[in-house]
């Protein structure tokens, strides 16, 4: 196999998790279109490599202007040691801990990305915000998630925690393509795939929005005529619901 064979791979890999889980997709819209009908607030978090998914779809070209990331301090790829990371994700107590901090409240939406769904952090979050009325969806992988046990104090993992769960469809362990002479699987598919279903998902929220006669706050490129002008007007009108400007 080679990098084509990757580019199949993670190609089928997201018309399946998307064409399989229509109805999925379409309740996790619905939760953030009323989101934003009620001036709400939506959050997305990952650890780690994870976390790329809550970079992609911030402050983003073509975005929704109201997704606000939740970046933690030894949870992104510019810790060093990077491993300590995986230390951190582990650790029981803390993503209570961000989710107190970070603004959240009855009403908003909480995306979280896992893919194994094992760590405590993302568990933490998931429950603390079930205890405070915030409303979860998770992207995780749930073959890989059912075939580890959690790491969380409950015994559970993100996928029996959160309001709608989205499958990336993934291989255990993530990588997914094998080598001839190499015993290891390499060529990992949950940040491209994330990305690309958390884009599908926030397109099908502004389809929601339309239908329901609310204007989405989605931004312009800054370097098209007219875009900041654009943009500025978003941020006036949506500034209780944006934090990180």
């Amino acid at each position: 196999m080679d990098g084509g064979d990757y580019i199949r791979i993670v190609t089928d890999t997201i018309n399946r998790a998307y064409s399989e889980q229509k109805e999925i997709f379409g309740k996790a819209a619905r939760a953030i279109a009323d989101a934003v009908k009620k001036k709400n607030n939506i959050f997305v978090f990952g650890c780690s490599h994870a976390g790329i998914v809550a970079e992609e779809v911030f402050y983003r070209t073509g975005g929704l202007a109201v997704v606000n990331p939740i970046f933690f301090p030894g949870m992104m790829l510019n810790t060093r040691p990077v491993t300590m990371t995986s230390s951190l994700e582990r650790l029981p107590g803390l993503g209570k801990i961000i989710f107190e901090k970070n603004n959240l409240k009855p009403g908003d939406v909480l995306i979280l990305h896992s893919v194994s769904g094992r760590n405590a952090v993302p568990a933490d979050m998931a429950v603390a915000a079930k205890e405070n009325g915030v409303t979860t969806i998770c992207i995780t992988n749930l073959d890989y998630s059912a075939s580890v046990a959690s790491r969380h104090p409950s015994g559970k993992r993100l996928f029996e925690l959160c309001d709608v769960v989205i499958d990336n469809k993934g291989e255990k362990g993530d990588a997914a393509v094998r080598i001839d002479g190499l015993p290891e699987k390499i060529g990992p598919t949950s940040t491209a795939v994330g990305t690309a279903l958390v884009n599908a998902l926030v397109i099908d929220a502004v389809n929601v929005m339309i239908a329901d006669g609310i204007v989405p706050p989605v931004l312009m490129s800054a370097n098209l005529d007219g875009g900041d002008a654009h943009n500025e007007m978003i941020f006036r009108e949506y500034a209780d619901n944006i934090f990180y400007m």
